[in-house]
Order: C-alpha cells, then sequence, then structure tokens
C-alpha cells in the first residue's frame, strides 16, 4: 500500500481533522498544485492506494465510502527540491500520516494494530510535482494491506474507537486453521482466531536485533498474554504475527497476539 498503519514517533506534522463534508472540485486532487480537501470521502479499491497518486472523484459522506481524508498538508521547506520518489518524502508522509490517524480514531498503537482499517497516503501525480506541487494527503480506508476489496465506512471514522471498546465489525479476526496467510476478516463474523493484544519487541532508537529474537521475544509474550486474556485457562491456543527488519526501519515495534476463540 501507499501507506501502511505502522508507527513511528512524530518528528514534524501539519495535522488536522474534520468530519466529512460533500464536496467536489474541478480539479482533480493529484494534478493540482493546491493542497487537497480535508474530510471529504471516496470509494476507494485496494489498487488505488497502492498508486502514489489518486483522483478518484469526491463523494457525500452520507453516501456509501471506502475512504476519509482525515489528514492533508504541505510537505517541509526541506522537501521542496527534492526527487518525486525521494525516500524522505515517504518518510516523512509516513511518520506524519500514521500519528494523526491514532489520533484521528481515538486509538493507540495496540488496537489500531488490531483492527480492519488501516491508511494510505498520497502525493502529486508526477506532472503537478513537476509544477512544484508539494503537498501530501491521508486516508483512513476500510481494510487492510491484505485485503481484495474494501468495507464501508461510517459518515465519518472520526472517534471511532475512543470509546476503548470498538465494534467487532472493526476488530481482526481469521476463521481458519492458522493466521499466518489468512484472509482478516471483521471479529463479528465467525472466527477462530481474534487479535486481542500486541507486544512492543524494541525501543524506538534501538537496532533491529534480529528475526530469531525478535520472533522469540514476541512468541514468550504472546503465550503469557493470551494466557491472561483468556482468564488462565489450562489449556489455550495463541498465535502470534510479528514483523521484519523492513517493517522495523520504517517504525514499527510491535508484534500482533492472536487468541484461539469462536464467535
Amino acid at each position: 500500500m501507499a501507506g501502511r498503519l505502522l508507527f513511528l514517533p512524530l518528528v514534524a506534522a501539519v495535522l488536522a481533522v474534520s468530519s466529512c463534508s460533500a464536496s467536489g472540485s474541478e480539479t482533480p486532487d493529484a494534478d493540482s498544485v493546491e493542497v487537497p480537501e480535508l474530510g471529504v470521502c471516496r470509494v476507494l479499491a485496494p489498487d488505488d492506494v497502492s498508486a502514489p497518486s489518486n483522483s478518484v472523484e469526491v463523494v457525500d459522506c452520507a453516501e456509501e465510502h471506502t475512504a476519509e481524508t482525515f489528514a492533508v498538508g504541505a510537505l517541509p521547506a526541506g522537501l521542496e527540491d527534492a526527487a518525486y520518489d525521494d525516500p524522505k518524502v515517504g518518510a516523512f508522509a509516513y511518520k506524519t500520516c500514521a500519528r494523526a490517524y491514532m489520533k484521528f480514531l481515538g486509538a493507540d498503537e495496540s488496537m489500531v494494530m488490531r483492527t480492519l482499517l488501516s491508511w494510505a497516503w498520497f502525493r502529486p501525480s508526477e506532472k503537478a510535482w513537476g509544477e512544484g506541487a508539494r503537498w501530501y494527503r491521508c486516508d483512513v480506508v476500510g481494510g487492510n494491506e491484505d485485503a481484495t476489496s474494501f468495507i464501508t465506512l461510517p459518515d465519518t471514522a472520526q472517534g471511532l474507537m475512543s470509546s476503548g471498546l470498538p465494534d467487532d465489525k472493526w476488530m481482526a479476526c481469521v476463521n481458519g486453521d492458522s493466521v499466518p496467510g489468512a484472509q482478516r476478516i471483521p471479529c463479528s463474523e465467525k472466527h477462530t482466531w481474534r487479535a486481542v493484544t500486541t507486544i512492543k519487541v524494541g525501543a524506538d532508537d534501538d537496532p533491529y536485533p534480529g528475526d530469531r529474537l525478535v520472533e522469540v521475544t514476541t512468541r514468550d509474550y504472546c503465550g503469557d498474554s493470551v494466557s491472561a486474556w483468556l482468564e488462565y485457562p489450562l489449556q489455550y491456543k495463541f498465535a502470534y504475527t510479528w514483523f521484519h527488519e523492513a517493517e522495523w526501519e520504517t517504525g514499527n515495534r510491535r508484534s500482533v497476539c492472536w487468541a484461539w476463540t469462536t464467535g
């Protein structure tokens, strides 16, 4: 995806949130040198969020939609002369969107790693970039990187998880014998595995400790954590999702713990 819900400390950001509004523009976002509009909605598909720029037409947020723009802004002055594909542009947008995403949903790192929702970020088209456009756009979308289609979002996703007990239809479960490679589904549907906790496996400034250490640390913690979540049964099953060096370099320091629990 163009952006993904992995979490980094905020270095610099221009953040804002707003409820949805009906809107439209004669100039598509991607080809405009102006910062995109905040709080608007679109019908995006997984293929859309794999592209660096996007000009899908805005729809009324009261109508069916799968994406909502929750943060926009200009890139910092230090990136004015950056190349279109400069990794520093992606790093800035990634850090900015990740922090804004948690604030927008009203969720902490653990919860957003266990939801079906995700986010994507977009930059101007290459044409607009050549004309001096330097902005980013962050959209919450109704699915993660494994999704083959996106689910419909509410009129606004702002504060969707601020209660601390979000509806099961937004949380990630799996229906099958194992978690790795399985399609995530809403926990409101029949399932066998539920993502119940996360573990932080390193500090922000730590170098990557290696695959083996990350996996062992995750396994040991998840065994204890899932047991506690299930109220210490005599027998139980757990699974875990851990990430590699590439995700570590983007800032992710957490693994996800899964409990075998039907519902």
